[in-house]
């Protein structure tokens, strides 16, 4: 699916290519029975013959993320397009990548990152970067899906906010705060082509900020963008992702939305971190961040 993290505004990247994630989504077996013994007097011939029951098809999909994607703009961005209609109420289900919570309780481990996590990270991560790896961490925490299931994702953040940042998503899983999915940036990510449908929640991906030169707070960990699909990027005729228009109506209160004042902003606010809906010069509904930015 389309990962926003390097087309957004504080959190956007002028520099950053757009990026994509896996689409996310079955069979039901045919099945025939097994002939009734014949009852004694009754000839054989006169026992019915068992029909085959034609095999069911799964029924389609809602939607297929990162399945379509957009006609280039000239600044490089997707065309942006109205919302297709099984997106406007987004309740997509989560496709576990990690073993969920075993007993729906939430969880959370701090950890460095590890040869197979630099792998994962591919180029989202470079030595030309503001920070090194050794000054990042990786979470790997619960949270609910809009399936209303306890989920695993990973977030990977500064080691200076990961503490905050536990703290901000336990909050989000106490008050059952839906998130379709989170997990860290690829290096498949970011050569995707733009689909527009996007709705990966991350935090570290080493770009510049939208249009300018200078690091974005996503390069050093310090900013995190949550739900973009249903809190999307607004500026000018730019909106990101490019199918979210429809969840610029924020007075259409859907699961997945941050709001002014809400349990989210709390949470994130009780931590230091601001929000980028409150940006004057841009509406970033997506972005929280430890700087400011």
């Amino acid at each position: 699916m389309v990962l926003l993290l390097a087309l957004l505004s504080g959190c956007s990247s002028g520099t950053a290519t757009p990026s994509a994630g896996p689409p996310s989504p079955g069979t039901a077996a045919s099945s025939a029975g097994t002939p009734e013994p014949s009852a004694a007097g009754t000839s054989a011939s006169h026992v019915p013959i068992p029909t085959k029951t034609p095999a069911t098809s799964p029924p389609a999909p809602a939607w297929t993320v990162g399945a379509a994607p957009l006609p280039l703009r000239p600044d490089g961005f997707g065309q942006v397009q109205r919302t297709p209609k099984a997106l406007r109420d987004r309740q997509l289900p989560t496709k576990d990548l990690l073993p969920p919570p075993p007993d729906g309780r939430f969880h959370a481990t701090v950890s460095r990152i590890d040869p197979r996590t630099r792998r994962t990270m591919g180029e989202s991560w470079s030595p030309r970067c503001p920070v090194g790896l050794d000054d990042l961490r990786l979470l790997t925490m619960s949270f609910h899906g809009f399936d209303g299931r306890a989920h695993t994702g990973q977030l990977i953040v500064n080691a200076s906010v990961a503490d905050d940042v536990v703290h901000v998503f336990r909050t989000l899983f106490r008050v059952r705060f839906p998130i379709e999915e989170m997990r860290i940036v690829t290096t498949a990510d970011l050569e995707a082509p733009p689909t527009g449908d996007g709705n990966d929640t991350a935090a570290f991906v080493c770009r510049a900020t939208r249009r300018q030169t200078t690091w974005s707070a996503h390069a050093y960990g310090l900013a995190i963008d949550l739900n973009p699909f249903m809190n999307p990027y607004h500026s000018g005729d730019l909106v990101l992702p490019e199918l979210a228009s429809a969840y610029l109506d924020r007075s259409w209160h859907r699961p997945g939305m941050v709001l002014p004042g809400d349990a989210v902003t709390r949470a994130f606010a009780s931590v230091g971190w601001t929000w980028g809906g409150d940006f004057r010069s841009v509406q970033d509904l997506m972005h929280f961040s430890e700087t400011g930015r």
